[in-house]
């Protein structure tokens, strides 16, 4: 006479264990793909920025987070504020969390975009 209080019941558990895996799989599978196509790239930009901003310089353009579009000025030492001009002589203190971007400059001896041809 055999006192087994728990059956032996390994096929059932390994059903068990395919049908968790099976309700799982689609929340891992969302959850990579919001990783990948919207959280990595978003780290990405604030990392770009942040280099940006660090190596801010004199004559910049920048666009500050109201989408003024400014000159800099100067730079602050120890400070995170930045002197930026918006309008001939109109020059106004941002702090430089408030810079959204900073605009490339062209160069002033980059070719010019080539002209359309005339008529035809």
């Amino acid at each position: 006479m055999s006192l087994s209080l728990i059956p032996p019941a390994y096929a059932q558990s390994a059903n068990a264990l395919m049908a968790n895996a099976t309700q799982f799989a689609p929340l891992v599978l969302i959850f990579a793909v919001f990783y990948f196509l919207l959280i990595r790239p978003q780290q990405q930009r604030q990392k770009e920025l942040k280099r940006s901003l660090s190596a801010l310089k004199r004559g910049d353009r920048v666009v500050t987070a109201g989408g003024i579009v400014a000159t800099v000025q100067k730079l602050r030492e120890g400070s995170n504020e930045v002197e930026v001009e918006i309008a001939p002589n109109v020059r106004v203190l941002v702090l430089r969390e408030t810079i959204s971007s900073v605009l490339q400059q062209a160069a002033a001896n980059d070719a010019k975009p080539p002209a359309k041809a005339a008529g035809g």
